[in-house]
């Protein structure tokens, strides 16, 4: 869990997230395939990501990705053709996207170093979790951008606002801007709110689930908090996440106030060597958590790490996790 430990979430949150636009948002994204727009339309373009400022003068073409989620983003708007590289899956891609990942380089199981990088000639380097860019071992964006390479931060990172849905839309409305594809961009942007008011709709006259997620942990609970993509994703699923008091993306809980919290179901992430059932069988056998109302009932719902994070799964995972939350609702 190093890529995501609460350290780096609770400094990363506290980073501006703002958006300067510099030039007409008229990115041309007509053209066919993965090839980005040859016009110089929409550039120069400015925005400032995590606290970095960057113009681009034309679409960056030579691209090495850190972390699924942001690879998910590249392969969604077509940009398969300008990735020289990536690195770092949590699971396995969405099978709409197999084809393209398998023609792309794999040049690091986890995070490649900063030599591994280099050696692609990359032109821009775009991470998913702040730990990607992590200075301490050699991959910090000053480093990058000493070598000429622009960089960007998924805004999951430093996002202060509590709207992580918006913060997605924007999320994936920047990386359109940038590689001149804002048509596919504001495409999946507009199903993507339709996506998300469907599901609403069957929801609507529901009342809450108290959830908790389990994401890992045994001496305590490490668990999704209030801030993030994954609390949203509680609510808009139909349930009310027990730890959103918790002022981070990620954090870790005691034992005892998952206890006290009776959360009515838990979402237990799946992701990494530590099986699903193994997280169940480590629930279940605890005496501790005997009285929790999710235990007795042995309700459990299931999410991949990937569809959890700022990323383009996420308006089909609120639709999953709704459909387990509440299979009466959601079933046609």
């Amino acid at each position: 869990m190093s890529r995501r430990t609460p350290a780096l979430i609770a400094a990363a949150v506290l980073l501006p997230l703002a958006l300067t636009a510099c030039s007409t948002p008229d990115g041309d994204a007509a053209g066919t395939g993965n090839k980005a727009s040859a016009k110089s339309d929409g550039f120069p373009y400015t925005v400032t990501n995590c606290g970095v400022t960057t113009t681009y003068k034309a679409p960056p073409k030579r691209v090495v990705t850190m972390n699924q989620h942001v690879t998910e983003i590249m392969l969604e708007l077509g940009l398969t053709k300008s990735l020289v590289g990536t690195a770092y899956l949590d699971d396995k891609v969405l099978p709409k996207y197999a084809k393209d990942y398998a023609s792309v380089p794999v040049i690091a199981k986890e995070y490649p170093s900063y030599e591994q990088v280099l050696a692609t000639n990359p032109d821009f380097v775009y991470g998913g979790y702040s730990s990607a860019f992590t200075a301490g071992d050699g991959r910090g964006r000053e480093a990058f951008k000493k070598s000429g390479i622009e960089t960007r931060l998924n805004t999951e990172s430093c996002a202060k606002a509590d709207t992580p849905m918006e913060t997605l839309y924007e999320e994936v409305r920047e990386v359109g801007r940038t590689f001149g594809v804002t048509d596919r961009a504001e495409a999946w942007i507009k199903q993507a709110k339709a996506d998300n008011a469907a599901t609403a709709e069957k929801l609507k006259d529901l009342k809450p689930l108290p959830v908790f997620v389990y994401d890992s942990g045994d001496k305590t609970a490490f668990t999704a908090g209030g801030k993030g993509i994954g609390n949203e994703l509680i609510k808009r699923a139909g349930g009310t996440n027990v730890f959103a008091d918790l002022d981070k993306s990620f954090g870790d809980a005691s034992w005892e106030n998952v206890v006290a919290r009776k959360p009515e179901a838990i979402v237990i992430y799946d992701y990494g060597s530590t099986t699903v059932e193994q997280k169940k069988k480590r629930l279940l056998t605890d005496p501790a958590l005997a009285d929790v109302p999710a235990i007795k009932n042995k309700r459990f719902a299931v999410m991949p790490l990937s569809d959890a994070v700022l990323g383009v799964r996420v308006p089909a995972a609120v639709e999953k996790l709704a459909a387990q939350l509440h299979p009466a609702a959601t079933t046609p």
